[in-house]
């Protein structure tokens, strides 16, 4: 992880997901909140907490976004990595992340038909929750 922007929004989404986090947002909540009758409910009291909710908020989308997607990267590359090694698999799987998501449809109910009947799936499932 060469990229400084990668360090960064791995550290901040690490924290931004830690029980401290909360509780500062809670606290900056719970003083704002009892602030405003020293600010009288004014309008710019209600603008300071709207302003910095929301920049807060747009902010944390990308950097929230980008840890996704490199988890979710690491995953697909762990999943393909099964499927190579898996002595039997359909090799033609690797890759299928980036297909159209009609194709991805028309994949995935394949799959279903070849798995068999809607009676023989839902005793298939039946059986594994009773295993838990």
């Amino acid at each position: 992880m060469s990229n400084p922007f990668e360090k960064f929004a791995t550290r901040i989404a690490a924290l931004a997901g830690r029980p401290p986090a909360f509780i500062l947002a809670l606290l900056v909540i719970v003083t704002w909140a009892l602030t405003g009758p020293i600010f009288r409910w004014s309008d710019t009291w209600q603008l300071v907490i709207n302003t910095g909710t929301t920049i807060v908020t747009f902010l944390m989308v990308f950097l929230i976004q980008n840890a996704q997607n490199r988890d979710a990267s690491a995953i697909q590359a762990k999943l393909d990595e099964l499927i190579r090694a898996q002595q039997g698999a359909r090799n033609e799987f690797i890759g299928i992340e980036h297909l159209t998501e009609m194709d991805l449809q028309a994949i995935l109910q394949a799959l279903e038909r070849t798995t068999g009947n809607e009676k023989h799936k839902s005793a298939a499932i039946a059986r594994l929750i009773r295993r838990r």
